[in-house]
């Protein structure tokens, strides 16, 4: 009987609260070790050890490459000495090396005391590049042929020495392992046994990517050129290893959730809200809040300026806030849009200009379109001066905080920082600083109100 996911969830949690260890064992042996490590990451932390101690070794290590790092941290504690060296063998290198920059100095040698030389050999040389370089994400076990071998010998190679990596396509390298092609496998099945493999090396030139780029100008590639592997080359172009499609996904996808918590002025989160800690959340989300305080105080502190001007017409304050948030959201707006566009690599830093007028114009027009909106409520609360007022107000407030959200991710940028640190909530706290000053300064020039001191 063919089981879903949360259905196998489910079961999986009724035999462990009825403790039937033979139904546990069949209803592991009978699902696929990708779902076993998503059901494991969805249980109580108090099942996810005895579960799995329940997996013969093979499955054990199957299913421990596909669980998030803070579950197979927690594994590897609660294992044997013997058991984490087995499970830490087993690893692909790419995927030793992604658990082991988690570590502190003290765990790292604890872990690598585990390994085989070879594997620990491996693991430094990658941790010795850049933390978000394609050299930390790239698998260094890929096989080449050489361009003087058969296509009969260079197959058999493959067959012999292949693994996950050596997909679709067989990369050819000379005697400095520097790489001359990357050839579909299917031109080898289609040409003759006896044929070198130089015959099938045409003038194009693979697509590479350098070793210490960033990660995610990987990505970008093997989805740019529809491709499933992409080779890693070093400065003189010699073949170092391969990126390959469930790499792009991963690198995708920490990428992405790495920038919604930065746009939320969250820090990072190794771990999923329904799995973190109160503290752990409390820690990530507390400091940014209490600074943008610190900041929207300077807000309260302009506002108080104002107080005369407040006092001699009262119904400024009942447009404070609607004034103020509409630019803050327009701002908000703005800032996803151009971080989104600069992740994904569509806008670049020489393109501010032209996208400055564009914006310009169009957070004109939606500033006009909310100005009348909220004139004739305006109208009705303090009549004609107040409607004109809160008009021209509106319009300025979201033309100014979309050219805050626009430009502030070019800024950073240029600097040299992450875009995405344009959180909304940042955005949203200078918007709002800019526009009490232009609703209050508005009010003042055209009520005739007296300037604040």
């Amino acid at each position: 009987m063919e089981h879903n996911l949360e259905q196998s969830i489910i079961e999986l949690r009724e035999l462990v609260r009825l403790d039937d260890r033979t139904g546990l064992d069949e209803l592991l042996d009978y699902m696929r070790v990708q779902d076993i490590a998503h059901a494991l990451m969805e249980l109580p932390a108090d099942d996810v050890t005895p579960i799995f101690n329940r997996l013969h070794p093979g499955r054990k290590a199957d299913v421990f490459a596909y669980l998030a790092i803070p579950f197979q941290l927690r594994l590897l504690g609660a294992s044997s000495r013997e058991d984490a060296r087995f499970l830490l063998s087993e690893m692909e290198t790419d995927d030793l090396t992604a658990l082991l920059q988690t570590l502190d100095a003290e765990r790292l040698r604890e872990y690598l005391r585990l390994l085989p030389f070879r594997a620990i050999r491996r693991a430094l040389k990658q941790l010795n590049y850049p933390e978000d370089s394609v050299g930390r994400v790239m698998s260094p076990s890929v096989v080449a042929v050489a361009p003087d071998w058969t296509l009969k010998r260079a197959l058999a190679h493959v067959r012999r020495t292949g693994d996950e990596h050596s997909n679709n396509v067989i990369f050819v390298v000379d005697d400095d392992r520097t790489l001359l092609a990357a050839i579909p496998i299917r031109r080898f099945l289609r040409a003759e046994p006896d044929s070198p493999v130089r015959s099938l090396i045409d003038d194009e030139s693979p697509y590479t990517v350098q070793v210490d780029a960033d990660r995610v100008e990987a990505a970008r590639r093997i989805q740019h050129y529809d491709i499933e592997s992409l080779p890693v080359v070093g400065e003189n172009g010699e073949l170092l290893g391969v990126v390959t499609v469930d790499d792009v996904m991963d690198v995708i996808e920490a990428e992405s959730t790495e920038d919604f918590h930065k746009l939320g002025s969250v820090g990072n989160l190794p771990l999923s809200p329904r799995q973190a800690s109160p503290f752990l959340l409390y820690r990530k989300r507390v400091g940014w809040l209490l600074g943008l305080v610190a900041f929207n105080t300077l807000g309260a502190l302009m506002i108080s300026q104002y107080e005369e001007a407040i006092e001699a017409v009262a119904v400024l304050v009942f447009f404070l806030p609607l004034i103020i948030d509409s630019g803050g959201n327009a701002g908000a707006q703005s800032s996803t849009l151009m971080v989104r566009a600069m992740a994904t690599g569509e806008v670049t830093t020489r393109d501010w200009l032209r996208l400055w007028a564009k914006e310009l114009g169009v957070a004109t027009g939606i500033g006009v379109s909310m100005g009348i909106a909220v004139s004739l409520l305006g109208l009705w609360r303090g009549g004609m001066e107040i409607a004109v007022l809160v008009a021209i107000a509106m319009t300025l407030i979201v033309a100014f905080a979309s050219m805050v959200g626009m430009l502030l991710p070019v800024i950073l940028r240029s600097l040299k920082l992450d875009p995405a640190t344009a959180s909304v909530p940042l955005v949203t706290a200078i918007a709002d600083l800019g526009g009490i000053a232009i609703y209050f300064s508005l009010a003042v020039a055209m009520l005739g109100l007296a300037t604040p001191a």
